[in-house]
């Protein structure tokens, strides 16, 4: 089917109205069920991967942090080996409790330290190891905003080790989300994303790009989760260029709520999803991953 010329006008001035811009997309690739007998498996809601897109890290609403490294052949997922399960640690290097353990958000910076954001209480949390106390960062000034089990859900860094966290929920369906920034030991909240239908930001990364990815989900009802990812071009104090990557139908994964983005060495790059199953029978813990297409 021909588009008229005056239809595609329309359509390019609905575009560009919007702030949003097309042309590329996400191509399902493969999907792989993780299942394990580890105390306390399930409720995985972060991920990170290293730059060839091997090795992971992943965090759990009940305070257990995993690594280990993504088995592919033929370019599709098939298991995960060498893996480790711990316990996050608080300042003191005792294991997190109660409603402390509320893990959402994960980013490594080019040195190494490993970054987690939590929801249960608002903060951000730097570890040195996997079994290493923590250290936390100085308080956001303006948690006291955030609503309760809706903060801090999605954490990236870039490849000069600044940091940005935002919020699950906006306050209002017309409000843009929050960005907090830490940068030279300070948070700022220059920071803003359009807030568009009923999705909900759940984790983020910047991809080899230079681009910042932020993945959304929205419940469907008895359809399940429906996926969004959205990617944009950070210049100084504002998102720009947004494109929308990819948006499913009710159901066609599980509750993915974790990403991290990557490239193959012959420069594509990839996107890869884990679903938190929220320690429901029903749900299941599972790995997605796309390709980003022109």
């Amino acid at each position: 089917m021909r588009w008229r010329p005056e239809l595609q006008l329309a359509l390019a001035a609905l575009a560009l109205s919007s702030g949003i811009a097309y042309g590329q997309s996400l191509e399902f690739v493969s999907r792989f069920g993780w299942r394990s007998q580890v105390d306390g498996f399930g409720g995985f809601s972060s991920l990170e991967l290293s730059r060839d897109g091997v090795q992971f890290i992943t965090t759990s609403d009940k305070g257990l942090i995993a690594e280990g490294r993504v088995v592919r052949r033929d370019g599709r997922i098939r298991g995960l080996e060498n893996l480790r399960f711990e316990l996050l640690q608080n300042s003191e290097g005792a294991p997190l409790r109660s409603f402390r353990t509320d893990a959402e958000g994960a980013a490594i910076s080019p040195d190494g330290t490993i970054y987690i954001s939590f929801e249960g209480t608002h903060r951000v949390l730097a570890y040195s190891g996997l079994n290493d106390a923590a250290r936390r960062l100085p308080d956001i000034p303006w948690t006291g905003a955030l609503q309760s089990n809706s903060s801090l859900e999605a954490l990236a860094i870039d490849k000069a080790g600044v940091l940005y966290t935002l919020p699950e929920r906006s306050g209002d369906l017309n409000r843009p989300f929050p960005v907090f920034r830490f940068r030279g030991g300070r948070w700022d909240r220059q920071l803003r994303i359009p807030r568009r239908d009923g999705f909900l930001p759940v984790g983020a990364d910047f991809g080899p790009d230079g681009r910042f990815y932020l993945l959304e989900r929205e419940l469907k009802g008895l359809n399940g989760f429906a996926t969004r990812v959205r990617s944009f071009k950070l210049e100084g104090n504002a998102f720009t260029d947004e494109r929308e990557l990819l948006e499913t139908t009710g159901g066609s994964h599980d509750n993915l709520e974790g990403i991290a983005v990557w490239a193959t060495p012959e420069g594509v790059i990839h996107v890869t999803m884990i679903a938190d199953d929220n320690f429901k029978f029903f749900q299941r813990t599972e790995l997605v991953e796309y390709r980003l297409t022109q």
